[in-house]
Formats: structure tokens, sequence, C-alpha cells
């Protein structure tokens, strides 16, 4: 093993240990970081010493002309600018040739978000019990596909109306449910005990398919995107939960009040949903001036 994947070994764990990051997020960093490694390996640069900007900047430019995003090409160079700032903490090389590394200008994009109308059309739409459920709690609680795939029964308390999800980090946060997301999980966990017992199987997941196992993300990103069809539109969980904070804000809730149910940890973050809504308001006003 070269130098290269031996402090890129020894950082992932830094980074799962650590700092406690998702398995989600260090795969990421570990993508990010060996695509490096690769274009380091493909110009026969063998060592950190033979490492400057120029290399760098030679890589952005590569990764310019294979049609990476910017928004990409941003989060692999936040990537290594992670993996230098740690090796340089740590004395395991002398100098950090990311340092003063210009990113790419990202254009800022308002997620899209679902109408009342819309979400209350899929929402009525004939599903299977589980679907049903885990649909009520994307949009009833905001969470995250990670944070849904991954709660356990011990998360869940129906009696106090909540449940308890680690999202970024390892962030635990208690979210409210309301009652008709109540109603739904109730009728899914009556399933739930039926296909353990067919099944024969034992798991603390709280959501599982007809198999018995923990639902997989790219089941509900299946089930969300067919649902988008009913309205035209193409949708993602992520969208459920854009939707979900758009919708609190319209309705008067308080900005900190809605970073908190979505884990935020920075409070700008969640005052891009507050862009959404005036996006929204402006829409409808020049709709209504047009007829």
């Amino acid at each position: 093993m070269n130098a290269f994947y031996e402090f890129l070994s020894e950082y992932i764990e830094f980074l799962f240990v650590e700092r406690g990051l998702s398995s989600n997020t260090e795969q990421a960093y570990r993508r990010d970081l060996t695509l490096f490694i690769g274009f380091l390996e493909k110009n026969s640069i063998d060592s950190f010493e033979k490492l400057s900007r120029s290399v760098i900047n030679a890589y952005i430019r590569e990764m310019k002309q294979n049609n990476y995003s910017a928004t990409s090409i941003t989060r692999k160079i936040a990537s290594l600018k992670g993996w230098f700032r740690w090796m340089t903490a740590n004395e395991l090389i002398e100098h950090d040739p990311v340092l003063g590394i210009e990113q790419p200008k990202l254009e800022r994009r308002l997620p899209k978000v679902l109408s009342l109308p819309e979400i209350e059309i899929i929402l009525s739409q004939p599903m299977p019990v589980y679907e049903k459920a885990m649909l009520e709690l994307l949009y009833a609680a905001g969470l995250r596909v990670s944070e849904l795939v991954n709660l356990d029964m011990g998360n869940l308390n129906l009696d106090s109306c909540y449940v308890r999800c680690f999202g970024k980090g390892s962030k635990e946060r208690l979210v409210p449910i309301g009652e008709e997301a109540k109603i739904k999980i109730k009728n899914y966990l009556k399933e739930r005990d039926f296909w353990l017992r067919r099944t024969g199987k034992k798991t603390e997941a709280l959501f599982i398919n007809k198999k018995g196992e923990r639902i997989s993300r790219q089941e509900v990103y299946m089930f969300v995107k067919n649902l988008g069809i009913v309205i035209n539109k193409c949708i993602t969980p992520h969208t459920i939960r854009h939707s979900f904070a758009t919708h609190l804000l319209e309705n008067g809730a308080d900005l900190r009040v809605v970073q908190e149910l979505l884990g935020h940890c920075d409070v700008s973050t969640t005052q891009l949903y507050t862009h959404i809504s005036k996006k929204r308001l402006k829409d409808v006003y020049f709709a209504i001036n047009q007829e």
C-alpha cells in the first residue's frame, strides 16, 4: 500500500470514529479521495512531495473536461481540503497544496417543492400499507431517506407521538408526528408483525419489506418516484422533505423551530426555504394578474 492509500485509510477511520460521520458520508469521502489518488497515479505522481497547486489545478481542469458539475467539483475540493488539513495537522506532510485553491462559483438553486394540493393527491393514492406509512412519516416529520430507513422500533413512540432519529454526524433529534401519520404507522405495524411471523426473521428495523429485511434507500426512492408520475413530476424523498419545510414556513412556523425539526446545524441552510416561499408567492401573484 502506497502512502496515498495508507493516509486515506487513516483519515477515513478518523472521520468515522472521531467525528462520528455516517457510513454514507464516509463512503462519499472515500470515493472523492480515491478519484484524486487515481488521477495522481495516472500522472505518475507517486509522493506528496511532488504535489503542488498546479497539480491540483490540473485535477480540477480534468474534472471540468469530464463534465463534472460545479457542485460535484466543489464537494471533491472540500474533501481534498479536509484530508490535507488533517495530514498537515498530524505532520504527515509538510505543505498543503490545496491551501488557497478557489472553488467554482455555485449557482444558488432553490430545491423543488410540491404544493399542498399535489401532496394531497399523492397521499390519496392507493398504495401498500407500508408505503403509506413511510410517505406519511416522510411528510409529517420531514425525515431524510437515510433517517427513515435507519429507524428502529425503539425510535418510535406512538403514545407521545414522536420519532427519535439520527441525522448527519449522528446528531440525534426528536421529531413530533401528527395523528394521521400515527394511524398509518399503527396499521403498518400489524402488517410488519405478519411479515416477520411468515418469514421467521427477527429485526429491530421499523420499516421492512415482505422478505422481513430492512427497507433500502433504493426501494424508498423507487416508490416515491412512481408516485411522482401521478402529478407529472420527477420527485424524490428529499422533495417531500423540502415540501414539509416550505409548507411549515408558509403557514407561519418559526424559522428556528423548522431548523430543529429538520436537524440543520446552521440556520442559514433553513433560510433557503424562506426564499422558496417568497418565490411561490410571486408566482401566484403574477399568475392571478395575468388571467
